[in-house]
């Protein structure tokens, strides 16, 4: 990267103490975002990807979730770590210098609020935009995230548009205030092929016009090929390999990367019978590699933490945790 990211996640770590024991669902991430760049995070259910970006967002209970890390936020007026800043500092950065898109608009917008009431809600709140200059924001990013009759749509609640118009709307919102970090999570998992393809598209343009940093969560490779600049791989609560999407699909130096890449290539009818085992125990506290009882390469040496290193000298960006992947 050529300029200095926007977001660096340093060890973070979020756990959540529970009567059978913690439950260690993110364990000592790093990665970084620019502008005007995206970073996909990938892995199966249950990988750490949500409880990550929660923590960035500063939307975990500090009182039932044990965090440690840093995630900065490096504003024009100077860094911000959102895990250790206040509460309320946190909250006033988010929708201002932060947004995040959730994976049910539905159930993300209030049902009771019209959409132009939670528009203007939030420009009043960051921006002290009210009355017709609310309004007219409003219906101009309603435009920009191309919905119909926007100026219509602003009289209208959430169960009136079809899922597609509420996923574009949830867009609008996020991006009202200029935000310069975009989360969008699982962003187009309730949406059909074209629709979902057309909302990508819109997300893709506005956060290279806005100049946002934007870290995408998903389990679907294609949309990781076709729109993201950086990957990273998350299994058992931790990154396993990071690093340029055209890098990691060329080249996958993990024994996970690799199966996911190959069962995502794979024509229907293929057996992926070697990706099929239980989920890992997030209880379990052990030093081993966390890949370690799936990995058919597992050796004496993986019942040892493995440490991050480049995949090459010359390719520093490519990162892997893994005992055994050779390294040029």
């Amino acid at each position: 990267m050529t300029q200095k990211p926007f977001l660096e996640v340093k060890n973070l770590n979020v756990a959540f103490p529970t009567e059978d024991g913690l439950v260690q669902a993110s364990n000592d991430i790093s990665f970084t975002v620019a502008r005007g760049e995206t970073l996909a995070v990938v892995g199966e259910s249950g990988s750490g990807k949500s409880v990550t970006s929660l923590a960035v967002m500063g939307l975990h209970d500090r009182k039932r979730t044990k965090i440690s890390g840093q995630a900065f936020l490096n504003l024009e007026s100077g860094p911000v770590d959102v895990i250790s800043a206040d509460e309320e500092v946190v909250r006033k950065l988010r929708g201002k210098a932060m947004s995040m898109i959730f994976q049910d608009p539905l159930t993300s917008l209030t049902p009771h609020m019209t959409v132009g009431a939670q528009m203007r809600e939030i420009l009043t709140l960051h921006q002290g935009l009210k009355g017709e200059a609310a309004n007219k924001r409003c219906v101009e990013w309603l435009e920009h995230v191309r919905i119909p009759e926007a100026a219509r749509r602003l009289d209208q609640f959430p169960h009136e548009l079809s899922g597609g118009m509420r996923q574009r709307v949830m867009i609008a919102i996020a991006m009202l205030c200029g935000p310069k970090l975009l989360i969008a999570d699982e962003l187009t998992t309730a949406l059909d092929v074209t629709v979902q393809a057309q909302v990508l598209d819109l997300l893709q343009q506005l956060v290279r016009a806005q100049g946002a940093a934007a870290l995408i969560i998903t389990h679907d490779l294609g949309i990781v090929a076709q729109y993201c600049d950086d990957m990273a791989i998350m299994f058992a609560g931790r990154v396993v390999e990071r690093g340029p999407v055209a890098a990691v699909f060329a080249d996958p130096r993990h024994p996970y990367t690799q199966r996911l890449i190959a069962a995502s290539r794979a024509r229907i009818g293929t057996d992926l019978t070697s990706l099929k085992s239980d989920p890992p125990d997030l209880f379990r506290q052990t030093s081993a590699c966390v890949y370690a009882d799936r990995c058919d390469r597992a050796q004496a040496v993986c019942q040892s933490a493995p440490i991050e290193r480049p995949c090459s000298p010359a390719a520093s960006e490519h990162r892997v945790l893994c005992h055994l992947t050779p390294i040029p």
